[in-house]
């Protein structure tokens, strides 16, 4: 009897540190090449960065502002991941209840013959009620941390349900930007395209008048006509392309098709004068898909351990009380009182192999889950780097373009000023005209890349992810721009 008291302390302290200890790997993140700065960026890298300024601070256009705000209220895509975290959390609170007893009630009434068999000569053999009702309890003790495994992995799952949601978020605000650059732009082209077609109208009214006076050939006032038709043809197509990009809009914010209002060009949307990018290895900790992926494979490392616990006996323990009487009046009565306590354990001792395929399974996908982990770090590290090539071109680009726009209207002045003095043919108006309205064209479209590379770029780094979820939907702008400009300009 001594001796079982001194062996007593022991087995729990055994038990309770088996207890404190879980089966299976603990998470480590996976290893990540990260490169020291970003291909194209400033030679000393800060450390802040674009990503740090709320998307207010970033898109100035009251108009593109407030159509930001209608999306993350409106948008499908944005509601549709919300319910995807309720389910996760919702799946959480399953897992952590397994840590907690499990009660339940019962109840029964029967009435037979020789019903209580545990008795010598049941019932006497006479025909008896019976009736049982009472509360069990079972809790399975997390002797081996098969529970503790399952609920890191629905946390995990929860917590990459949450930066899923922010990756929305941070696309969809991107997503409303970009549309709304390329609408403008489709609008300064509309815009080149009906002055265009004014230039040629101009310019054949003047072939006309020669023509008229003998001074002109039919075939000059034909090919005037056919540069005039050919500008005017493109201005349906234009206005076509605006209808679509209005409805894409619309659709972002959640509504039916029909026109955006705006009242701004593309040319008056403000550029950051700064674009710091920070260090690529904070791009781990800012990019919501890159946590997203690093939450799925701590997912997955936990399974691995829930999958070694399937090989361990589940302890329980099990409890009853209640009562039972062959009289219902009676079945509250101390003397119909019945209770139990009981320990149970069950393991298993051959499966088949069901259980070391189940283990084999787990430790694959989180070979994957870490593959994808890796694989999605490299493409933020690429999309970084391709919005910093993209804004640096597209800069020298526009100095190069720009002066071929303005080389291009000084032709066009001077050949129609030469034609009409009978110095040039109209074979250097035309040509003139024709030179200058893609370089025209090719501007804008080289305005409106800078204005994208800048949402590809803020996008890429994770813009606004220091934001708390009630300051998305930018209601404290004024505060909050001011407090991250004022850090990000240090």
């Amino acid at each position: 009897m001594r001796s079982s008291l001194f062996k007593l302390p022991f087995w729990c302290v055994g038990v309770l540190t088996l207890a404190g200890c879980a089966v299976g790997p603990n998470y480590k993140r996976p290893v990540v090449n990260a490169p020291v700065s970003y291909r194209d960026s400033a030679s000393q890298v800060p450390t802040n960065s674009l990503a740090d300024l709320p998307w207010w601070g970033v898109f100035k256009d009251p108009v593109l502002q407030d159509l930001i705000r209608v999306a993350l209220t409106n948008n499908y895509d944005l509601r549709i991941i919300l319910t995807r975290v309720d389910q996760a959390r919702a799946l959480q609170m399953q897992a952590r209840s397994q840590f907690l007893p499990q009660v339940g009630y019962g109840g029964e009434a029967s009435r037979g013959r020789n019903m209580f068999l545990d008795l010598p000569t049941p019932n006497g053999g006479q025909t008896m009620s019976g009736f049982l009702a009472g509360f069990g309890a079972l809790w399975e003790i997390d002797l081996w941390g098969r529970v503790r495994r399952m609920n890191e992995a629905a946390r995990a799952n929860f917590m990459a349900a949450q930066e899923g949601r922010r990756t929305v978020m941070i696309s969809l605000v991107s997503g409303v930007a970009r549309t709304y650059f390329e609408l403008l732009e489709l609008d300064d082209q509309l815009v080149i395209a009906k002055r265009t077609r004014d230039s040629y109208e101009r310019t054949f009214k003047l072939f006309d008048d020669q023509h008229a006076a003998g001074l002109a050939s039919k075939l000059e006032l034909s090919r005037a006509k056919l540069a005039l038709a050919s500008v005017s043809a493109t201005i349906p197509e234009i206005e076509r392309q605006i209808a679509l990009k209005e409805n894409e809009i619309n659709t972002l914010l959640g509504r039916n098709p029909g026109s955006v209002p705006r009242t701004s060009t593309l040319l008056a949307q403000e550029l950051p004068l700064e674009i710091p990018v920070g260090l690529p290895s904070a791009l781990l900790e800012r990019r919501p898909d890159v946590r997203a992926a690093e939450q799925q494979v701590r997912a997955a490392n936990a399974e691995i351990g829930v999958a070694i616990g399937n090989f361990f006996p589940r302890i329980g323990l099990t409890t009853f009380y209640g009562g039972t009487s062959t009289e219902l009046k009676d079945l509250l009565s101390g003397s119909a009182n019945t209770w139990s306590l009981a320990v149970s354990t069950a393991g298993p001792l051959f499966t088949g192999g069901r259980l070391t395929g189940r283990y084999r399974q787990a430790k694959a996908a989180c070979e994957e889950a870490k593959l994808q982990y890796q694989d999605t770090t490299l493409g933020a590290f690429r999309e970084v780097s391709d919005a910093l090539i993209s804004h640096r071109r597209f800069d020298e680009e526009r100095v190069e373009q720009a002066d071929a726009v303005k080389a291009g209207r000084e032709a066009v002045a001077v050949a129609t000023d030469r034609y009409k003095e009978g110095k040039a043919s109209y074979y250097e108006v035309l040509e003139a005209q024709q030179q200058l309205f893609p370089a025209e064209n090719a501007l804008s479209q080289i305005e409106a890349g800078r204005r994208l590379a800048i949402v590809q770029l803020y996008k890429a780094l994770g813009g606004g992810w220091s934001l708390k979820d009630s300051e998305w939907s930018g209601a404290s702008a004024q505060t909050s721009s001011s407090r991250n400009a004022g850090s990000v300009g240090q």
